[in-house]
């Protein structure tokens, strides 16, 4: 079992972050950022993120284990069959890694390759009975394996969607798939987090919650406008307006969201986009 999975699994509050793959063949700078994350528990390697083409995650999470971090490794089902889904995985076990999160994808028009053709040969409910399937010694075609990978599995969460129901049926189905830990979309409205984890904890399943530094008023209506699930409320809108240095008063609605998790959840997501320095102070 991983650190990561030791660690939730033992009641620990857990810290996650992100980084994303190099958009070229040098790792350089994204292990750069991974040196600013030596206080986190584990990172996030997006596969794709927004649909925009970079390096596999998969090679960026060996790379990581090389310097001696615990990389959680995405996967989406946008851009691979259930064929590739599965070999990826088999060679993430290979590698080292423990630690995976599975996700639908952006569709290709919202990134750089709008004339990609999306795969979606599985949904991320699908996927994790594929991982499932694979932790008992078979593919999705019903042929044994020659030796089995062990994985800790997470599934995405949006306490902020609508209706509330229907995100929750969503965890339940997923967490009756293998789902063993949930990381939240970023969630800016307290009640949203508490209705949410009323139910959620019941599951007895791990929630991390998603907290997304807002760096300016832009940004904040850019997340309301373009990402489905995500919504920053008027009263914070209006404080990023009115601050006198809105990055401080991002900083501030973060250390709010930390403060929400520590109180319902098992661990937070920190999303900081090139802000690692920052952590730190977010998590005061």
């Amino acid at each position: 079992m991983s650190r990561f999975a030791d660690l939730l699994i033992s009641g620990n509050f857990v810290v996650t972050a992100e980084i994303a793959p190099p958009k070229g063949a040098d790792a350089t700078a994204a292990l750069a950022v991974a040196d600013k994350l030596h206080s986190v528990d584990a990172i996030n390697i997006t596969d794709n993120q927004g649909a925009c083409m970079r390096m596999s995650p998969l090679a960026l999470a060996r790379l990581l284990i090389d310097r001696g971090f615990e990389p959680i490794l995405q996967l989406t089902c946008r851009d691979r069959n259930r064929m590739a889904l599965q070999s990826d995985i088999l060679g993430a076990a290979a590698l080292g890694v423990e630690n995976l999160l599975l996700l639908t994808g952006d569709h290709p028009r919202f990134g750089d390759h709008t004339a990609s053709r999306p795969v979606f040969d599985l949904d991320s409910v699908q996927l994790l009975q594929a991982v499932t399937q694979l932790q008992d010694g078979i593919d999705m075609a019903g042929n044994r394996l020659a030796s089995i990978p062990r994985l800790f599995v997470g599934a995405a969460a949006s306490p902020a969607a609508d209706p509330q129901d229907l995100a929750l049926k969503k965890v339940q189905k997923k967490i009756a798939c293998g789902a063993q830990f949930f990381q939240t979309q970023a969630v800016f409205q307290r009640s949203r987090v508490e209705l949410f984890m009323e139910t959620a904890q019941t599951y007895r399943v791990p929630v991390i919650l998603g907290v997304l530094l807002i760096k300016s008023p832009r940004m904040a209506r850019f997340l309301n406008a373009q990402i489905p699930g995500v919504r920053v409320p008027d009263e914070l809108l209006e404080r990023l307006d009115n601050a006198r240095d809105p990055l401080c008063e991002g900083i501030e609605i973060a250390r709010e969201m930390v403060s929400w998790a520590r109180e319902y959840c098992q661990g937070v997501h920190l999303m900081t986009f090139g802000r690692e320095e920052l952590i730190p102070e977010i998590l005061g």
